[in-house]
């Protein structure tokens, strides 16, 4: 399975990344991805950007070296209730938006409380992906999450970072959801999460998974320009009229 996009990578703007945009748009190039987005972390994590960050991006060209750049963010989910921490006027500007459970803005609680929240958070219209739900720190009733997902068709990410140097014991989480994805036919994303310019395209262990459990590439986003493009029209098509 081939892969061209990489749409989960962080910047020195998410305050602890430690590659440009620059940096990053290159190391895509050289990796032969055709297409990248921006996602840094919402305002709300400790040292990220200002949320006129996000209104700004557009100031960046659409394409660097040959890759298409998106312009995103990983919103923090900051509530049970799902909210993210960048306002409706910002999110509508944003050609993707991830969301994710992250220490120090989303409260933890019990599996029937991070269930809820996450659920929440998928029904959300702003949300286009649930990034890292295989994370060990919110444990979810995971079935009921990929069901929740298929049913308002927002995509689950399989995490490298998470297999690989973040979020230690997530790989039985993300192996039971891959599973529970192929068998609702949810659609799946497989993000980097790089926060250096190296690892940017670099899918092996999310990869491994996704080829184990026979997850068709058509459930897939990452492996066509054409399927991401698709889905994030979809997405943006059942966000609020503004």
């Amino acid at each position: 399975m081939q892969f061209v996009a990489d749409l989960h990578v962080h910047t020195v703007s998410s305050g602890h990344a430690y590659s440009t945009v620059l940096e990053v748009a290159r190391a895509a190039a050289d990796r032969g991805l055709a297409m990248i987005a921006i996602t840094d972390h919402g305002p709300a994590m400790p040292g990220g950007p200002h949320a006129y960050h996000f209104s700004n991006q557009f100031c960046m060209p659409a394409s660097l070296f040959g890759v298409r750049v998106l312009k995103g963010v990983e919103a923090n989910v900051m509530d049970r209730d799902g909210t993210l921490d960048l306002d409706e006027d910002r999110l509508e500007k944003m050609e993707i938006v991830l969301a994710g459970l992250h220490t120090l803005c989303a409260p933890y609680g019990s599996v029937a409380e991070n269930t809820a929240m996450m659920i929440n958070t998928i029904r959300n219209p702003w949300v286009d992906v649930i990034v890292h739900p295989g994370n060990p720190e919110y444990l979810i009733d995971e079935e009921a999450v990929v069901r929740a997902a298929a049913e308002h068709g927002v995509a689950l990410e399989i995490n490298n970072s998470s297999l690989t140097v973040s979020r230690r014991g997530s790989r039985p989480h993300c192996d039971h959801i891959a599973s529970l994805a192929r068998d609702y036919g949810c659609k799946i994303l497989l993000g980097t999460d790089s926060h250096f310019a190296y690892s940017v395209g670099d899918f092996g262990a999310a990869a491994e998974i996704v080829s184990r459990h026979c997850i068709a590439a058509e459930n897939v986003l990452n492996t066509s320009v054409a399927a991401v493009t698709r889905y994030l029209q979809e997405r943006r098509d059942k966000r609020p009229q503004k």
